[in-house]
């Protein structure tokens, strides 16, 4: 651009000295009978080119401008200003490129400082953000979705078709555009989806917000006035049946050998179902009445090898091999009872889900800052409906449960402040994991 214009002023001055010249010879020859008049001819021809010169240089001095104008702009350079050369002409262009480069350096400070503002709100926003590139792969998360969705979910890696806690949000999104989803630890979050255009390409973007803590004190209440509410009246008929149930047999023995047995055996039946009925309620009202834990020191392989002998019997009844991989790890403040009554419902669990010649293995370890117990056991996994609503209240997958073990053991791990997850892909195996801070 620069060489043709310094070209085209060359040859625009050229053009001038050769028609002057010619005009100069052709003037000399008509007038070379006078001096004077020659004399006045090639002063007429002076000025001439000097006027022309002077003219050309103001016409290139606007086509200067608008070559400096547009290479600024395409240099995305919008702090130089252009002063005013006193021609009017030129002035306006000036006025009219100095006011759109402080336009648009001012969008630029405005984009720049809203942009700085929403990564900032997205650093510290308390729930987490997804953004998905064209192809489906994160683009972009925040610390809070970091923390919620685990490492497995980073830059890069693709959002679907992976065994991911992403994958299988963005699956429970596929029919509906928000939804409560269920995060590795049992935790649960209502996750959101939905699209920004970014430079004519519609893109996609999650909000996830955890809700564990809301969902399980609003659960927590509900049950509980639930729990005490059908205490009150199963005990009370309990009590009253069992009341009359002892006066009849009493009264049993008035009556003929045949009858007597016949009614005591019915009366004795009809008790036991009571005593079962009880038992049954204050198994609910055990997670209502959880005291806090009472902290002290544990030795976590000691606690582990006293619970494979106290649940080494079921496991031979059903043909389970129960392992110990127990490494030498820091002692653990906890309340040892409560603890036990928690690792007794998940090792029951993992039994009954390794059932037939499989095996659980219990495992000791830690990264040097935190300690970690964990239960592993060869069955067949958990189906995706099943991690749904895994610590749900009163969910169960088997014909007779009640659905309070993982509540109790959620409640009793919660109350000491341990993190835990429950992991179980489809075709196993299936591990519960315990983080002792």
């Amino acid at each position: 651009m620069e060489s043709s214009h310094v070209t085209l002023r060359r040859l625009f001055y050229a053009y001038l000295l050769v028609l002057h010249v010619v005009m100069g010879v052709l003037a000399w020859r008509l007038a070379r009978q006078s001096p004077w008049g020659l004399l006045a001819i090639e002063g007429g021809l002076v000025l001439s080119t000097m006027v022309g010169a002077w003219l050309v240089d103001r016409l290139l001095r606007a086509h200067a401008l608008v070559r400096e104008s547009a290479q600024l702009l395409e240099e995305s350079d919008y702090t130089t200003r252009f002063r005013p050369t006193g021609q009017a002409e030129i002035d306006r262009l000036i006025e009219i490129y100095n006011r759109m480069a402080d336009a648009l350096r001012a969008e630029r400070v405005r984009v720049r400082e809203q942009h700085h503002f929403l990564q900032s709100l997205l650093e510290v926003s308390p729930s987490g953000a997804v953004i998905l590139d064209h192809d489906e792969r994160v683009d972009f998360l925040n610390p809070a979705a970091a923390a919620l969705l685990g490492p497995d979910v980073r830059p890069g890696v693709p959002a679907v078709g992976q065994h991911t806690p992403l994958s299988e949000v963005i699956l429970a999104l596929a029919r509906a555009s928000s939804a409560v989803v269920t995060l590795p630890g049992g935790r649960r979050a209502k996750a959101s989806r939905g699209t920004f255009m970014d430079r004519g390409f519609s893109r996609t973007f999650l909000l996830i917000e955890e809700l564990t803590e809301e969902l399980r004190q609003a659960e927590k209440a509900a049950y509980e006035k639930l729990i005490r509410m059908l205490s009150h009246e199963v005990n009370n008929s309990v009590a009253a049946s069992n009341s009359l149930l002892t006066s009849c047999l009493v009264f049993a023995g008035q009556l003929p050998g045949e009858s007597r047995a016949d009614l005591e055996g019915a009366l004795h039946v009809v008790m036991n179902r009571t005593a079962q009925l009880g038992a049954f309620m204050k198994a609910f009202a055990d997670v209502v009445r959880l005291p806090e834990p009472r902290l002290g020191p544990c030795d976590l392989r000691d606690l582990v090898s006293h619970l494979a002998r106290l649940m080494a019997a079921e496991a031979e009844r059903r043909h389970v091999a129960i392992v110990l991989e127990l490494v030498p790890v820091p002692i653990v403040q906890l309340d040892r009872t409560l603890m036990e009554q928690a690792l007794v419902n998940v090792l029951k669990n993992a039994i009954e889900a390794a059932d037939h010649d499989g095996q659980v293995v219990i495992r000791t370890g830690g990264d040097g800052r935190q300690t970690f117990l964990q239960i592993e056991d060869s069955g067949p996994g958990l189906a995706p409906e099943v991690r749904a609503h895994l610590f749900t209240p009163f969910f169960s997958t088997k014909e007779s449960g009640q659905g309070i073990g993982l509540t109790l053991v959620q409640e009793i791990l919660t109350r000491h402040g341990f993190a835990f997850t429950l992991d179980g892909p489809e075709g196993g195996p299936t591990r519960f994991t315990i983080w002792f801070s």
